[in-house]
Formats: structure tokens, sequence, C-alpha cells
């Protein structure tokens, strides 16, 4: 399996063609463990109040390119949490 940093700029570069294991990495990187994982859904729980979760879903090993987009956009909100500190 690729790096973390190397799975993130695929997800950047092209979000339809991203393998779910690899998203699921890149989640449990940033923001642990899922709450929900054995269907084909995979609910992270994110810091944030609001809409507190990123849900990511197997597609036959695929991830889907839109859920690939919300994860991208959840993990940089959760760099600028970081370096706001």
């Amino acid at each position: 399996m690729a790096s973390v940093k190397k799975i993130l700029e695929q997800m950047r570069r092209e979000a339809a063609n991203v393998q779910f294991a690899d998203l699921m990495k890149g989640c449990e990187t940033y923001f642990g463990k899922p709450r929900q994982h054995g269907t084909s859904h995979a609910i992270f729980k994110t810091p944030w109040p609001g809409d507190p979760r990123v849900n990511i879903q197997n597609a036959k090993g695929r991830a889907k390119p839109y859920q690939v987009r919300q994860v991208l956009k959840a993990i940089q909100r959760i760099e600028e949490l970081r370096n706001a500190d």
C-alpha cells in the first residue's frame, strides 16, 4: 500500500481513480478509527461541530469520487485547525 502522502497526491490529482483501501488509510490517519465499519460504509468522526462526520463507501473496491473530494475538504480543514494552534 502506498504512503499517505502519495495517496493524498493521487486523490487531489484524480478523484475518480482511488482505491477504497487507500481512502480508508488516509481517513484513519487523519480521523482515527471509524466509528462504524463492516458494511459498505465507514463513518469517521471529525473534531468540529455541525456535520461532524465523514462517510465513505466501498463501491466494488473503489472510492466514490464525490466522497474523495469530501475527504480532501475535511483533511484540509483539519490541517487548518492544526496550524491555527
